[in-house]
């Protein structure tokens, strides 16, 4: 049953690995078909080299009963809290990926020091930080479905980072880009010995347009 999702997110769950998004077994990868309201999810405990089809597991969003599989992320209440807040995502990468999570840790929102913040919805222009809540826990689901609902990025307190996307591969670009994002706002506060960098608003995001010149010209 949906092999397509399963392959894709098992591709998606490999390449996070190999480039440092999910070390050692930690994250999670999952993807949404709609039209049967069912989530397919990476399951716990094991390689993500390792992966094959007949270990991801295939959940109902309405009800998380279990269709296939054996063991579901432990963070399948999240991901299904945040399916049900926003219409229009069909994936979801969670990451520990090392600068964004220490980021995390001290609970400090990534502002957009860099224009590429245009590219994804946010609130407030920047990356905010879910509450904490244990991992695995209906507390943690509510928490971060409530960030997510007007965010496409966002840290975990104390835990890591989630990015959703209309696919596997868009969400973890945005995975990527959180990691990106939280490394050049280090590296400024190091360099300015801790003095905040200048950060665009969502105002300035909103205002960016393709240049018209150097759009093509009908004839």
């Amino acid at each position: 049953m949906l092999e397509d999702l399963k392959s894709e997110i098992i591709v998606t769950a490999q390449e996070a690995q190999r480039t440092g998004l999910m070390r050692h077994r930690s994250g999670n990868v999952s993807a949404l078909d709609k039209e049967k309201g069912l989530i397919v999810i990476t399951p716990s405990g094991i390689d993500r080299e390792a992966l094959q089809i007949r270990d991801i597991s295939v959940v109902r969003l309405e009800d998380l009963a279990l269709i296939e599989g054996e063991k579901p992320s432990s963070e399948t209440l999240m991901h299904a809290a945040c399916y049900r807040v926003r219409e229009d995502i069909r994936a979801i990468v969670h990451t520990h990926s090392p600068v964004a999570t220490a980021f995390a840790v001290c609970e400090r929102p990534v502002p957009a020091i860099v224009y590429e913040m245009f590219l994804f919805h946010t609130a407030d222009g920047c990356i905010p930080v879910a509450p904490f809540a244990r991992p695995g826990t209906k507390e943690l689901a509510d928490a971060v479905a409530g960030v997510i609902k007007e965010n496409d990025l966002a840290l975990m307190a104390r835990h890591g980072a989630i990015a959703v996307g209309k696919s596997a591969e868009e969400a973890l670009l945005a995975a990527h880009y959180i990691e990106e994002f939280a490394t050049v706002y280090m590296h400024a506060l190091q360099i300015s010995q801790g003095k905040e960098p200048a950060a665009f608003t969502r105002d300035e995001l909103d205002a960016w347009e393709y240049p018209e010149e150097i759009l093509p010209h009908r004839k």
